[in-house]
């Protein structure tokens, strides 16, 4: 069965990939487990700022029901270490490599998008969760005027595929989608971590030092599937694709993505507790293209059909 698809130009070898910040920047994943036989799709890389950062206070990382909370603040060695240091280590033969652009102001992600446009990677994903400095720490993608003109200026910076990373905590994310569409997003990603918190009886303090963090995992898989099919009927208009992610932990999962509306998935938090989740996953999409009789993922892309006779309670 060939899994390999196709968004914005790029082949992927297969429909799976590895979402930002689980992997780092490959280089101990691929020294451990490698990226041949067509395992991993793609590898979202980490997400990466001009100037380096140190991150958040301890604790970042914090375990809660059915997920993850983390704070880890952007932890990276700056866009220039990452070119020089880190990109020449990995085996661009072996798979795809997508950096994630975070910056505190729009100069910075246009500065940071011009660095990495000299480079070999194919696309890069414009991390719009980061808070807007000038703005008193808003995020960028919780705006849409705002997620907008990051988009718009990082196009004007590049000739590369644009993969914007939609927030889930704005308010209208199917809005927020047609924006960041309109400014040059060539494909998209749904979602990015939801807020949350964590508390300490004991301490009777947050159990994170940055108080609240993303939450990820398989608690937010519902959320996130809405989000996609809510994004999708705007994507689907402009013919732009959809890489969905949040709490994917299986083939199963996957596939219900697929029928949402994407047109690729993107793995995290499961990687930590299986490395190799991603051969599985698509071991499991293969075997159930056959049973299905479906030559490709493309033919499940928005394949869901919505019930149309609801009951209202109440």
């Amino acid at each position: 069965m060939d899994l390999s698809v196709n968004i914005c130009g790029i082949q992927f070898q297969n429909p799976v990939a590895m979402a930002s910040g689980n992997a780092g920047y490959g280089i101990e994943y691929q020294s451990v487990c490698g990226f041949s036989n067509k395992d991993v799709g793609a590898v979202f890389l980490k997400g990466t700022t001009l100037e380096p950062k140190l991150g958040n206070k301890p604790e970042r990382v914090m375990e809660s029901p059915s997920g993850l909370l983390n704070s880890v603040g952007l932890q990276n060695p700056g866009a220039r270490e990452v070119i020089a240091k880190y990109l020449p280590k990995l085996d661009m033969s072996a798979t795809q490599f997508i950096i994630n652009v975070s910056g505190s102001s729009i100069e910075e992600y246009v500065e940071v998008v011009r660095l990495f446009d000299q480079t070999a990677l194919p696309a890069m994903e414009i991390n719009i969760s980061c808070p807007n400095v000038k703005k008193g720490g808003a995020a960028f993608g919780n705006d849409p005027e705002m997620a907008a003109r990051v988009v718009e200026a990082c196009r004007a910076a590049t000739s590369k595929p644009l993969i914007v990373k939609l927030s889930p905590n704005q308010t209208d994310i199917a809005e927020g989608a047609r924006r960041v569409i309109d400014a040059g997003a060539d494909a998209l990603s749904a979602i990015n971590t939801l807020m949350g918190m964590q508390i300490d009886i004991h301490s009777q303090r947050p159990t994170l030092g940055n108080n609240q963090g993303g939450l990820s995992g398989p608690a937010i898989k519902p959320v996130a599937l809405l989000k996609v099919h809510q994004v999708y009927q705007v994507a689907k208009q402009h013919n732009i694709p959809i890489i969905g992610l949040g709490g994917i932990a299986s083939a199963e999962d996957a596939i219900e993505f697929f029928l949402a509306g994407a047109s690729m998935v993107a793995i995290g938090t499961a990687v930590a507790k299986d490395p190799l989740i991603v051969k599985k996953v698509n071991k499991g999409i293969a075997k159930y293209l056959k049973q299905h009789n479906l030559n490709s993922v493309a033919e499940l892309t928005g394949r869901l059909q919505l019930n149309t006779d609801t009951v209202l309670c109440g």
